[in-house]
């Protein structure tokens, strides 16, 4: 099984940037998106054999996300359950038989770290919304969480110490989502590969000096260990700021 998940920073940018194309070649199980930045109608997407699970942001052009998937799931449902959380379209759970699949856009703290209190209310919240899934059966959760969460996840850790996305703060609660028994499925296969990113600024021709962050993952619940059998970063393929990032599983 093939799960692909990308932060597209525009669906409809992204649709004129080869996405179309990457989504056929790629040919996913599940594909999840984030920040398509769009509302409903805005964009029709014909993909054949692929049934659409959307929650668009109340703000008009911000956040959102999709999910695309060839297997019906047996449920689906939107948000985390919390109104003052489930307003920008963040959260997206299926459930299949053997395990749920979320897909999340992790809010951003902002310059000057502006929002960095609501997200570590988000953190805590998100944390225990999935724990409380994994209650009923393992969970994968994926997407943009906007933290690197250690000093090889970015190329310049020293100059970013306080910066969104890189504050002790932001990485304490990944390491609270590891602790709590969740797998870095990159990390996993990977525990040491250096240079390996899944965003980069459009600023300073980041991206051609590959001057990047990994911000974007794939986690399992610890009890589907023996189910994993790769996980990628797709780097090469452009379209978005972010790159896809793909997981394998040992499923049908």
């Amino acid at each position: 099984m093939k799960l692909i998940s990308w932060n597209v920073n525009g669906l409809r940018a992204c649709v004129q940037k080869g996405f179309i194309e990457f989504f056929e070649n790629i040919d996913a199980d599940i594909f999840c998106v984030q920040e398509t930045k769009m509302q409903e109608g805005q964009l029709n997407l014909d993909l054949p054999g692929y049934r659409q699970y959307w929650n668009y942001a109340e703000k008009k052009g911000y956040s959102g996300t999709a999910v695309f998937t060839k297997e019906e799931p047996l449920n689906v449902s939107y948000g985390i359950g919390i109104p003052k959380h489930d307003h920008e379209g963040r959260v997206i759970t299926l459930e299949f038989p053997e395990f749920y699949l979320v897909t999340v856009y992790t809010p951003n703290s902002q310059n000057e770290l502006a929002r960095l209190s609501y997200r570590m209310e988000w953190e805590d919240a998100f944390l225990a919304y999935v724990k409380g899934l994994e209650e009923k059966k393992p969970v994968i959760f994926c997407g943009d969480l906007n933290v690197a969460h250690k000093e090889i996840d970015l190329k310049n850790p020293k100059t970013n110490r306080k910066n969104a996305g890189f504050t002790d703060e932001e990485r304490a609660k990944f390491s609270a989502v590891l602790d709590a028994g969740f797998i870095d499925t990159f990390r996993y296969f990977y525990p040491d590969a250096e240079g390996i990113y899944s965003w980069w600024s459009y600023r300073f021709k980041a991206r051609e000096k590959n001057a990047g962050w990994r911000i974007d993952y794939f986690c399992a619940s610890r009890s589907l260990e023996e189910r994993l059998e790769d996980a990628k970063i797709l780097t090469d393929v452009l379209g978005s700021d972010h790159c896809p990032i793909e997981l394998d599983l040992k499923f049908k």
